[in-house]
């Protein structure tokens, strides 16, 4: 069990990723704020106490890697290694600009800290199977994080990915699919209903479990409990919300791209002020 401690220092990370990823994105005028944002608490809870990682070596063998198929997370991802001191926070403010070590899409050969590069949809599923099973080989003792959308499970090649890595009992690799049920044209479910996720793991010899994706203490007590599975993959399946934590982008339709004023950036980060004040006061 994690402590109220512990507790109260993931929900303040996580408000502190949503609101540098909102400057960020603020400062540039526009990118993919929905969906880094309901994203934001899993990653909180995998740079703040579940990823074995080392700021002064990113290139650590025995590190925990994180693959975000979903690669318009990018900005919260860079968020959470600014504040975990891989780099200054300042830089983050170069997001998508000329010169910037910070793209839309993540690239390890461009960002300090970041494992694996991913553009296309769907690919990430891909890589992060063959990083786990690379690991496999070579006995490493590390885990392999996955981060999907779930727009982007409609792609074919996440489940060869998913088939695959149940054949081979990748017990090293844990995915998290970040139903926040919006994707670029609309509502999931008049896209292209997905159905039960936990089920559709199952039947490809994957552990499955559903879980608040806004929880701090679900997603990291969930994360844990899968570290200890043998024999198969495992999937956490986030129940979460779009645009989460700031009034004008949740739940709202069109809020996987679009442009934000600096008005709209004082009023989002004005409504985390407040959020992050409850909890340092908690």
């Amino acid at each position: 069990m994690l402590s109220k401690e512990k507790v109260k220092e993931l929900k303040i990370l996580a408000i502190k990723i949503r609101m540098e990823t909102i400057r960020a994105m603020g400062t540039l005028g526009f990118g993919h704020l929905g969906g880094a944002l309901s994203i934001a608490d899993t990653i909180a809870v995998l740079y703040g106490g579940i990823m074995k990682i080392d700021p002064k070596n990113p290139k650590w063998e025995e590190r925990d890697w994180l693959v975000s198929s979903k690669g318009h997370a990018g900005p919260a991802i860079y968020a959470a290694l600014a504040l975990k001191e891989f780099f200054p926070v300042e830089e983050l403010l170069t997001l998508n600009k000329p010169g910037t070590h910070f793209p839309s899409h993540c690239d390890r050969n461009l960002t300090i800290g970041i494992d694996m590069t991913t553009g296309s949809l769907g690919q990430g599923a891909s890589t992060s199977v063959g990083v786990a099973l690379g690991h496999k080989y070579k006995a490493k003792d590390n885990f392999t994080y996955l981060i999907l959308g779930d727009g982007e499970t409609q792609e074919g090649q996440v489940w060869e990915a998913v088939s695959f890595a149940g054949a081979r009992k990748l017990d090293n690799l844990i995915a998290f699919v970040d139903n926040n049920k919006q994707q670029l044209d609309g509502f999931t479910i008049n896209v292209h209903n997905i159905f039960d996720f936990k089920a559709k793991f199952e039947s490809f010899g994957w552990d499955a479990v559903d879980v608040d994706g806004s929880d701090v203490e679900q997603i990291y007590e969930a994360v844990e409990a899968a570290k200890l599975r043998k024999g198969k993959p495992s999937v956490i399946v986030l129940d979460t919300i779009k645009g989460k934590g700031v009034s004008f982008v949740e739940g709202k339709e069109k809020n996987h791209h679009g442009e934000s004023s600096k008005e709209q950036m004082q009023q989002a980060l004005a409504e985390l002020e407040i959020e992050l004040d409850k909890e340092v006061k908690a």
